[in-house]
């Protein structure tokens, strides 16, 4: 099955970065350090955009938090990190966009959640002041409901209207209703209050697989703003990595979704860049967008009892990472490049045949020998103890050969003024 075409939405700008409708799907991610800190802040913030994050949150909870946002992005902007910055609001957002007014005009984005903002109360003016703020800065928005922290009141209001109909909804349904309406009423004042339709961007965030899809197809059927999506409280580990993909695959496959992010906990002292690579993970493995060669590696069996394919293989992807920074700036479609390190010659030859470049190492009683393919042809046969490194050798004349010349057109083209 095809993936559908994406769903018609209005474009935001989010400092510089466009999201929406025919814009690639964006990366984003968020901090975990205390906004407060600027040093550590700053620290994570370029480490997520190295990794590839498009879009980075901090949270701005307190006047501390407020005070460091312009001191962050001139850090960042020294090191030359042009990643934009959001802030994420909630109870006391209405006090810090007013009180500091450098914070809001440094911050690239506000995250609003209106369960948070005095949505649903005799009054909105705690919201209505942020709307305010973000059209005073033309900022575009993030309007976030989450279930953990939906109005209430909405959510109240609707469970007493289902429970006098003829044949109510369960209370699963009428929470995922509570959830679209809350966003979409949220989204319809922000444009009351002054901002344009290109500048909201809404999402519906929930912890459930079925949840996530539920809600979302519901959302998107019925408004065309930019979709933000991701479940909230991932996870950790496999099960935060499976059920991000089980959730966001369904919606990207049906065309659903313009920006993403893969809410992993992480590990005591762990790496925050994870969420970024496992959402760029996503999105390549469904030919949506391309980040990073892919290396096919198959899992081993009886027939491949040396763990060497297995090391190779992650030396290959190491090496892979570490050389995108720069390859990325040098070589027009190298991260779409395949490679292929099996371990016997079962599959071996054929997978390698189907990668730009394939290794077939030897298994079990196999000759001591592994044939390297290029671009579907035995290009030679490696042995011995330099195997990886020779290997490289080979990764890299074919990268220079075959993605340099690429850009060396293009840029004789941009550079030699066309005779006339």
């Amino acid at each position: 099955m095809a993936i559908l075409p994406r769903r018609k939405t209005f474009t935001a700008v989010v400092g510089g970065v466009r999201v929406g409708s025919d814009a690639p799907v964006v990366v984003q991610s968020m901090t975990n350090t205390d906004t407060a800190d600027v040093p550590a802040t700053v620290q994570q913030c370029a480490a997520l955009a190295r990794a590839g994050s498009e879009l980075v949150r901090v949270t701005v909870n307190n006047d501390d938090a407020a005070a460091a946002v312009p001191h962050i992005v001139e850090q960042l902007d020294k090191q030359g990190i042009r990643v934009p910055i959001i802030g994420d609001f909630h109870y006391n957002g209405h006090i810090l966009l007013t009180k500091y007014p450098e914070c809001a005009r440094d911050l690239a984005k506000y995250r609003i959640n209106p369960g948070n903002a005095s949505i649903g109360r005799k009054d909105d003016s705690n919201f209505r002041t942020m709307i305010e703020v973000a059209v005073k800065y033309q900022k575009p928005v993030r309007i976030g409901v989450n279930w953990g922290s939906l109005d209430q009141a909405l959510l109240t209001q609707m469970m007493d209207e289902n429970s006098r109909l003829a044949d109510p909804k369960d209370a699963r349904e009428v929470t995922m209703e509570a959830m679209v309406v809350s966003a979409l009423n949220s989204a319809k004042l922000s444009e009351k209050y002054g901002l344009r339709p290109d500048q909201i961007i809404l999402s519906a965030k929930v912890s459930g697989v079925q949840d996530l899809i539920d809600v979302y197809r519901a959302l998107a059927a019925r408004c065309q703003y930019a979709l933000h999506l991701g479940l909230t409280e991932a996870g950790m580990g496999a099960k935060g990595v499976v059920a991000s993909s089980a959730a966001m695959g369904v919606l990207l496959q049906e065309g659903i979704g313009d920006t993403i992010r893969v809410s992993l906990t992480p590990a005591p002292g762990g790496d925050r860049t994870e969420e970024v690579r496992v959402a760029q993970q996503i999105l390549q493995s469904m030919g949506i967008r391309s980040f990073t060669p892919q290396v096919t590696a198959c899992p081993g069996c009886g027939r491949t009892t040396s763990t060497f394919f297995q090391e190779m293989a992650e030396q290959i992807q190491s090496y892979l990472r570490e050389q995108m920074p720069t390859w990325k700036g040098r070589y027009d479609g190298v991260e779409e490049m395949k490679l292929a390190v099996m371990g016997c010659v079962v599959n071996g030859p054929g997978e390698s045949k189907h990668a730009n470049i394939g290794i077939s190492l030897p298994g079990t009683f196999e000759e001591p020998k592994a044939p390297v393919y290029v671009d579907g042809r035995l290009f030679t046969t490696l042995k011995g103890d330099h195997i990886v490194a020779e290997f490289i050798q080979i990764l890299d004349e074919y990268v220079n050969s075959h993605y340099a010349a690429k850009e060396t057109e293009r840029d004789l083209r941009e550079e030699v003024p066309a005779k006339i």
